[in-house]
């Protein structure tokens, strides 16, 4: 059965790129959200989540989400009639840390060592059996570097617990010393077909992801050990729709970071660069509709756009560049749209990167002497 209405808990830019993907196969979208002007309103009907749960459920025949922290109470009363993809299981477990570190345990999914930390007297413990350093993060919550304390030395522990105790559940994990950082996205259909995207390499500013390049260079024999994890993922929790795995490079192989059962920021750039984008792939996944091809059309780099606008005419003026805004008023650390450059010649990828970095208004890993190496 193919579904023509879908419900996404969340309007923000995952959701306005949704619904632009769903357009075109017929597919109509509303949102649950706490703002009236969110960035899919132009898109679909919004509906308030302190007051129209019961007007969102009749919106639509089926239901996704956006983003992570959707409230469990509000899925739970929606679940109790209508299909949410994916499922309960994968929010509430991508929702605390240790659930998912426990998760990636059960699979044999390679992750840092870690404790779980509920008092100042057992991350002293924790310190002792992992070793310094250590990030201590709050078990719920917490996104773009938010949540989280490093400690590197035995006298940061009385001020990581002021910081971070009042959350009383946190985990501790070693600081694992990597190469860099890695995502996989797959999709996986109603009939349990699974398809992967090539993986993305991500680099950080501030802890908020800056650009991802794609495919990931010097990934040829890391990619089939990504696509073996999240597959495990998916086809366990009988999942539905895209999902994330972020992935740190070791020299002892490749260690699970943390999961989002949503589309992702990393995926963006398959809108131009693969042949069906994480977005379509999600829409028709949700929509019970066959899935598209994964394939790479060419290498090509995302950028984010944080904090200011740039100029839209001197961007669009790069060769093979593409702009995508969210309708987002400026703010220090916001995610106000993103910039992929899909060059049919993968030696322009540099060149045109360097040119942007000159562009951009606000300073971020991306440099004018950085080279892209695919």
């Amino acid at each position: 059965m193919a579904y023509q209405r879908i419900g996404i808990f969340g309007g923000g830019q995952l959701g306005r790129m949704m619904a632009q993907a769903a357009l075109p196969l017929g597919v109509q979208c509303s949102f649950f959200e706490g703002q009236k002007d969110c960035p899919s309103a132009t898109l679909g009907q919004v509906f308030l989540s302190d007051s129209q749960l019961n007007e969102f459920m009749q919106s639509a025949d089926v239901f996704s989400l956006e983003f992570e922290n959707t409230p469990l109470a509000d899925v739970d009363i929606l679940t109790q009639q209508h299909t949410l993809y994916p499922p309960r299981q994968a929010l509430a477990t991508a929702q605390n840390r240790l659930s998912e570190k426990a998760l990636f345990d059960e699979l044999n999914i390679p992750v840092a060592p870690y404790r779980a930390v509920s008092s100042e007297q057992e991350l002293s413990q924790a310190v002792s059996d992992l070793g310094l350093p250590i990030v201590l993060k709050t078990a719920m919550g917490g996104y773009d570097g938010k949540g989280q304390f490093v400690l590197r030395d035995v006298a940061d522990v009385g001020t990581a617990w002021a910081e971070l105790g009042a959350a009383k559940s946190l985990i501790a994990e070693s600081f694992v010393k990597f190469s860099r950082e890695v995502s996989i996205i797959a999709v996986r259909g109603q009939d349990g077909e699974v398809r992967t995207w090539d993986l993305a390499e991500n680099h950080h500013h501030h802890g908020i992801l800056s650009h991802s390049i794609v495919p990931a260079p010097h990934s040829q024999d890391l990619q089939p050990v990504a696509e073996d994890y999240i597959t495990r993922l998916l086809n366990h929790l009988n999942y539905v729709g895209v999902l994330t795995l972020e992935l740190f490079v070791t020299e002892q192989g490749l260690y699970a970071n943390e999961m989002a059962p949503r589309v992702h920021n990393s995926g963006h750039w398959s809108i131009e660069g693969a042949v069906c984008s994480q977005f379509e792939n999600h829409i028709r996944a949700v929509a019970g509709l066959p899935l598209g091809s994964t394939e790479t059309i060419c290498p090509t780099v995302m950028v984010n756009i944080i904090g200011k606008h740039p100029q839209s005419d001197a961007v669009l003026a790069l060769p093979a560049t593409h702009l995508h805004l969210y309708g987002k008023s400026e703010r220090a650390g916001r995610k106000l749209g993103h910039i992929t450059i899909s060059p049919k010649d993968a030696k322009q990828l540099t060149k045109i990167c360097q040119q942007l970095a000159n562009i951009l208004p606000e300073p971020l890993a991306l440099t004018a002497d950085m080279t892209i190496d695919v």
